[in-house]
């Protein structure tokens, strides 16, 4: 089966609603469903740590990349039988009214070893 990343996006200056046992309960549900494969959360932008190499040159700094009105807070990974499944399970995810939630297909499935990963060319 296909498998999705759902990127879950909070907004940066505002604090998310505590929302602990609901959290819970979406992800006992995916487990239950037979459809995560794995998930996990980040802390905030001011933990970030980002790294640009120009001209073999290695740039680091502190914070992430771009000023946004959101970041990158956590993400599940699921197998699901199509995008309009993936949908679903982001649909419900407990940010009715805080977030985004991106859902993108993976390119390889999680555990493709690197001499599998081909991409192929467009003609």
């Amino acid at each position: 089966m296909p498998q999705y990343m759902l990127l879950i996006y909070p907004p940066v200056d505002t604090p998310p609603p505590n929302r602990l046992a609901r959290w819970q309960d979406y992800t006992d549900s995916l487990v239950e469903a037979g459809v995560m494969l794995a998930n996990g959360r980040l802390q905030t932008v001011d933990a970030a740590t980002t790294v640009r190499v120009r001209g073999g040159e290695t740039l680091i700094s502190d914070g992430p990349f771009a000023e946004t009105k959101e970041f990158l807070a956590g993400f599940y990974l699921v197998d699901c039988p199509d995008l309009d499944a993936a949908l679903k399970y982001a649909e419900r995810m407990p940010l009715e009214d805080y977030g985004s939630v991106e859902v993108r297909p993976m390119m390889f499935p999680a555990g493709t070893p690197a001499s599998e990963m081909t991409v192929p060319v467009q003609a």
